[in-house]
């Protein structure tokens, strides 16, 4: 069955997260995802506090950016969440905005070098190994986490160029992909995610969580348009969904078919009810989605 989630966009204000929360878990949301925007708001703080606001929801954070991150900060972090809430915490990793990167001078030559040694360490990290390596940009002596999981954890990676897609899936555990991905994005995804396994040799299930930019309520169509237009993608067919339940569960179908693990709802920039958008996903496109 395809899991379902929402976003809670860092257009808003950090102290709305808590009455989003409250719906979330009220109303049965599966996943309620973050992101750590520059200069917006922090992807693990925001985490942490929506897991304490709420006892069930999965909190997902897509993604953390590797080049604002040593990565033994990344696995502290990570760990404490994953001991502090078992099973509810879900974390991506990835090369960020280049231009954000840029700015605060973290911007690197090879972005997917990076990832690349930065998954590897972090994972070896979370399953207890103790850790040296010298890499082009990851260089660690002798560190091993005091309180890594009590169990093994995923660790996610956005990606999505060829080199990104496939590294993911020779090195996470999980791909997330944007909203500017439609189903035949998610097709092509999944394939060259398959070689990197194959490369690698990795036969153990990977999940693909894919955004879907959702707009629903009094001038759907139109913000929807407006936010596509503005991202440049408004050429792209299948990308997008506004209306009801229903039209909203027929996407995240595509998507799904397409092979998509996970959907998760993205509002548009100006959705005007956030609580009422992540009811709107747990209570009326949930039942709809098998």
């Amino acid at each position: 069955m395809t899991d379902l989630g929402a976003v809670f966009r860092p257009q808003l204000a950090p102290e709305q997260l808590h009455a989003v929360c409250r719906v979330a878990d009220e109303a049965g949301l599966e996943e309620l995802w973050l992101w750590e925007d520059c200069f917006r708001e922090g992807g693990i703080s925001t985490a942490a506090a929506a897991l304490a606001w709420t006892g069930r929801v999965r909190v997902g954070v897509g993604l953390l950016p590797v080049p604002l991150r040593n990565v033994a900060i990344t696995a502290m972090e990570a760990a404490t969440l994953h001991r502090m809430f078992p099973g509810r915490a879900i974390l991506a990793v990835g090369h960020g905005v280049q231009d954000w990167m840029g700015q605060v001078g973290a911007r690197v030559e090879s972005p997917v070098t990076l990832l690349r040694e930065h998954l590897l360490a972090l994972r070896a990290l979370l399953r207890g190994e103790r850790v040296t390596t010298q890499g082009r940009y990851v260089r660690l002596d002798d560190v091993a986490l005091d309180w890594p999981p009590d169990a093994g954890v995923g660790v996610l990676a956005g990606a999505t160029g060829p080199r990104s897609l496939r590294l993911a899936g020779e090195a996470a555990d999980g791909t997330v992909l944007t909203a500017s991905t439609p189903p035949d994005g998610v097709r092509r995804a999944r394939l060259l995610i398959e070689e990197g396994r194959a490369t690698a040799g990795r036969t153990e299930p990977h999940k693909v969580v894919v955004y879907l930019l959702t707009a629903t309520g009094p001038g759907a169509a139109e913000r929807l348009r407006a936010e596509l237009v503005a991202e440049g993608v408004d050429a792209v067919p299948e990308l997008g969904v506004a209306g009801d339940a229903g039209a909203v569960a027929k996407a995240v179908r595509r998507l799904a078919e397409a092979g998509a693990d996970t959907v998760v709802l993205q509002p548009t920039g100006d959705e005007p009810d956030p609580e009422g958008f992540v009811r709107f996903a747990a209570e009326e496109v949930r039942p709809l989605v098998a």
